[in-house]
């Protein structure tokens, strides 16, 4: 095969528009409602919430905006509302997932808290229940536990909610890149005490921006919408007392939203194609697709990931912006892959480092399924057998292209160009 540049990028994952979006943005428009309240803000929030089967449903700007919230009123429920200035996590350890965004734990430190990470466990790139409950046998004392289900795909999620219910823990689960995935035919977003959606530009539906905190608690869904709206009290003038948050969702986003909303089970069909295809293509290659509980969950397939067989990969080195690595024959490693795929005007990018890894938390706890992460001397690691598992993954592991407007001739010249660095 001819290996040609492509004209036209192919990304990652671009929003995939349909036109209905046109048709309740313009509504918006025609009726004035340009702001944060108006019939698209309703309308989505009722259809998420049947969509996942909860009671309720509050949109906010980003689905950080939704952590936030959630992380707040977690720590408010747990600890009382905190003096103003004083985060509801203040001085408290929280129990996080490891390998993802840092939009994930952010928030975390936004309400004064120190986020303690969690390893991941191979089976689903998720949290590790194992080190989850070694880390409660560490500290005992953490009563929140934040998780996330990576690349769309549910982690364990009956485990990691008996160690917490066994701990006497509460769950926010951010489900930001799972939206449509189900575990045991339940949607993500139901397992949390509190969960959140997004709809980033490049998530499975998308607004452009938005997110979205979702509840069985319509007591705890209102309490989000007033904080959102800068906790403004019901009074014929601006009354505030508590501190609140510019965090709603426009009506305009929410009509981009509405648009999207019917096509998300379209969305998901086909980036469980190009998986699919990936898959088969990669099968004579040493690498493995990212996995998921084939018997438990369905993912949303969101983005499509390898990872590269130990003895397959080639001397490589990272630095905190910059990598090298040394080409060999049979074998390959992600920056050489995704140099190769860029070079054809494609896009990839490396898994999400690892939260322990990244320079701002590198200071807080890290605990594997052995024990303390951070304790890595030779004579630990020969007694427990330690194994740092998000970091092997980050190390081996990169994103293929998975936009789902990416056509089966491109997914088939990118397989391609992988295949040949394993010349």
């Amino acid at each position: 095969m001819e290996i040609k540049r492509f004209e036209k990028k192919v990304y990652l994952s671009s929003p995939t528009m349909h036109g209905d979006e046109l048709k309740y943005m313009q509504e918006a428009y025609e009726t004035n409602w340009m702001s944060t309240v108006g019939a698209n803000i309703n309308e989505i929030e009722r259809l998420m919430a049947e969509k996942i089967g909860c009671k309720d449903a509050v949109a906010l700007s980003c689905g950080t905006a939704a952590l936030h919230l959630a992380i707040k009123l977690a720590g408010e429920r747990l600890y009382g509302q905190p003096k103003v200035g004083h985060g509801s996590l203040e001085g408290k350890k929280v129990f996080c997932s490891d390998m993802t965004f840092d939009a994930t734990v952010n928030p975390v430190a936004y309400e004064g808290g120190e986020a303690v990470y969690i390893d991941t466990e191979r089976d689903t790139w998720n949290m590790d229940p194992k080190a989850l409950e070694k880390a409660f046998e560490i500290y005992p004392d953490v009563r929140l536990v934040v998780i996330a289900h990576l690349y769309g795909t549910p982690g364990k999620i009956d485990e990691i909610k008996e160690v917490c219910d066994k701990h006497g823990a509460l769950i926010v689960e951010d489900a930001a890149e799972s939206l449509g995935a189900t575990y045991k035919g339940k949607q993500t977003g139901l397992f949390g005490d509190y969960s959140v959606i997004s709809f980033n530009g490049n998530k499975i539906i998308t607004g452009s921006s938005g997110g979205m905190f979702v509840t069985n608690s319509v007591e705890d869904a209102h309490k989000v919408r007033k904080w959102s709206t800068q906790s403004r009290e019901d009074a014929p003038w601006y009354q505030h007392e508590e501190l609140g948050f510019n965090y709603r969702m426009s009506n305009v986003i929410a009509g981009v939203v509405r648009g999207q909303i019917p096509y998300l089970e379209e969305h998901i069909a086909q980036k469980k194609a190009i998986y699919e295809r990936y898959k088969e293509g990669f099968k004579d290659l040493p690498v493995t697709m990212n996995p998921f509980d084939e018997k438990n969950s369905e993912p949303n397939y969101w983005l499509s990931c390898i990872l590269i067989d130990k003895d397959a990969m080639c001397r490589h080195v990272r630095g905190e912006k910059e990598a090298l690595y040394i080409s060999e024959p049979g074998k390959s490693c992600p920056t050489e892959i995704l140099e190769k795929i860029a070079a054809i005007n494609a896009e990839g990018r490396p898994i999400w480092k690892p939260m322990h890894m990244q320079p701002i938390y590198r200071m807080n706890g890290f605990v594997t399924a052995t024990g303390n992460g951070r304790a890595r001397s030779n004579a630990y690691i020969k007694e427990t057998g330690f194994e740092d598992v998000g970091s092997d993954i980050f190390d081996r592991g990169l994103c293929l292209p998975s936009d789902n407007k990416m056509t089966p001739e491109q997914q088939d010249v990118i397989i391609e160009v992988v295949k040949r660095c394993f010349v």
